[in-house]
């Protein structure tokens, strides 16, 4: 037999499935007093209740890209320009709402709802070889 590469076949098929897993948080405010147009409203992580109505001792933090949080005052989506959000605990985690000055005020006893949601994604993989 004359000399000659031996090359060795094979075909391999690779099965990814990828679950999101989210984990959503809601808190919960009602103003207390009207806040006028161009003025900002500070919301301490305290100040919030969960689901159960029972008082929120931590904001939850975003996980770098893949995490968002959103905001509805009287059940209207508002835009994120208007809003700042830090997360942890007393004395830190907030929600900062920014009325726009010229734009209607927001009045007394209007629910503010503070929605925060995590994304911890997980993978996994399946190759199969055939020859």
């Amino acid at each position: 037999m004359a000399l000659r590469i031996v090359k060795l076949f094979a075909s391999a098929a690779t099965t990814t499935t990828t679950t999101a897993r989210p984990t959503v948080s809601k808190f919960f405010y009602e103003t207390t007093a009207q806040i006028a147009a161009g003025s900002t409203l500070t919301i301490a992580v305290g100040s919030f209740e969960d689901d159960t109505g029972a008082a929120v001792t931590t904001l939850p933090a975003l996980a770098a890209d893949n995490s968002y949080f959103k905001v509805e005052i009287n059940g209207v989506l508002q835009m994120s320009d208007t809003l700042a959000y830090t997360a942890g605990g007393a004395g830190t985690g907030q929600l900062e709402i920014t009325v726009p000055a010229g734009s209607d005020p927001i009045e007394a006893q209007t629910p503010i709802v503070l929605e925060v949601v995590n994304y911890d994604p997980q993978s996994s993989s399946t190759t199969t070889i055939t020859t």
